[in-house]
C-alpha cells in the first residue's frame, strides 16, 4: 500500500511539472510564431530602375534574419488601396494613371528580436526611401514573453518543491512502515550499503512506473487539448498553424524526461529516508 501510495504521489508529481512545462513552451511557440506574422514594408525610391528594384529584392532576401520577401509594385500597391478604401474611390479617380506610390517590398523576419537590426541594414541600403516597422508589436511580444517565462518558471518552481515534500513525506512513511526490518537487518551485521539497495530498486522502479504513468496520462491529455485547439479554424489563424507543438514530435524527450525524473528522485528519496532507521 505504501508503495502504490508512493507511486501515487510520484505520478501527480510529475503531471503538475510535465504539463507546466509543456503549456510554458507552446505559449512561447505561439508566441515567437505571431513574431513571425510581423511584417516589415520597404519604400524604395520613385526614380528607382526595374533592374535595380530585382537587384534590391535579392539583396533583402541575402539577409540572414529575413524569411519571406515579396514585391509589392506600385499598381498593386494602388489597387490594394483602392480596394480597401471605397468611400474614396473619386480621389483615386482624380489621378488619372499618375500613381504617386513607390514600388515596395514586405518582409518577414524569422525572429522578431531581430526586427531593429534588420530595419537598420535596411535603412542604409541605397535607393531605401522609407522602412515601416510595427515596434509596438514587437515591443509587446517581448514583454509578454518576459512576464510568461517569470510566472511559468515562478510556477514550476513551487510545483518541484511541493512534489519533493509530498514524495519526501510519503517515502518517509513507506521506509518507516518497515522500521522493524530494517532494524533487526541491522543487528544482525547487515551493512548499510546491503540495507539501502532494495530500499534504491524498489525506489527506482516505482518512480519508472509513476513516469511511464505519466508519460501516458499526458500523451492523452495533450492529443486531446491539441485536437481541440486544431479544429477552431479561426483561432489557428491568430496563432498561427505551426505554433502548437504536435506531441509526436517531442513525444521520446517528454517520455524519457518523465522515467528519468521519476527513477531518479524515488530512488535517491528512499534511500536518504533510511538513514533514520539505519542508525540504530
Amino acid at each position: 500500500m505504501m508503495a502504490f501510495a508512493t507511486f501515487c504521489v510520484l505520478l501527480i508529481s510529475l503531471l503538475l511539472v510535465g504539463i507546466s512545462g509543456l503549456f510554458y513552451i507552446n505559449i512561447n511557440s505561439i508566441i515567437n510564431g505571431i513574431g513571425g506574422k510581423n511584417e516589415i514594408a520597404v519604400f524604395l525610391n520613385n526614380d528607382t530602375s526595374p533592374d535595380r528594384v530585382g537587384e534590391f529584392g535579392s539583396q533583402l532576401s541575402a539577409i540572414d534574419a529575413v524569411g519571406d520577401v515579396v514585391y509589392v509594385s506600385k499598381e498593386e500597391a494602388l489597387n490594394n488601396m483602392t480596394a480597401s478604401m471605397p468611400d474614396y474611390n473619386v480621389i483615386f479617380e482624380s489621378l488619372e494613371g499618375d500613381n504617386p506610390l513607390p514600388d515596395g517590398y514586405r518582409i518577414k523576419v524569422k525572429n522578431y528580436d531581430d526586427v531593429a537590426n534588420v530595419v537598420a541594414q535596411i535603412s542604409a541600403m541605397p535607393d531605401v526611401k522609407k522602412v515601416n516597422a510595427s515596434y509596438d508589436f514587437v515591443d509587446f511580444l517581448r514583454q509578454l514573453r518576459r512576464i510568461l517565462t517569470v510566472i511559468a518558471g515562478a510556477i514550476i518552481i513551487a510545483l518541484v518543491v511541493v512534489s519533493m515534500i509530498m514524495i519526501s513525506n510519503t517515502t518517509k512513511a513507506s521506509v518507516f512502515a518497515r522500521r522493524e526490518e530494517i532494524q533487526i537487518m541491522k543487528y544482525v551485521g547487515a551493512t548499510d550499503g546491503f540495507i539501502r539497495t532494495p530500499f534504491f530498486v524498489e525506489g527506482m522502479v516505482t518512480g519508472a512506473f509513476s513516469g511511464i504513468g505519466a508519460f501516458i496520462l499526458t500523451w492523452f491529455g495533450y492529443r486531446a487539448v491539441y485536437k481541440i485547439i486544431f479544429g477552431q479554424v479561426e483561432l489557428m489563424n491568430v496563432i498561427g498553424v505551426g505554433s502548437l507543438i504536435p506531441f509526436s514530435d517531442i513525444q521520446i524527450y517528454v517520455g524519457a524526461a518523465y522515467i528519468a525524473a521519476g527513477a531518479f528522485v524515488g530512488a535517491v528519496g528512499s534511500v536518504f529516508c533510511t538513514r533514520r532507521h539505519i542508525d540504530v
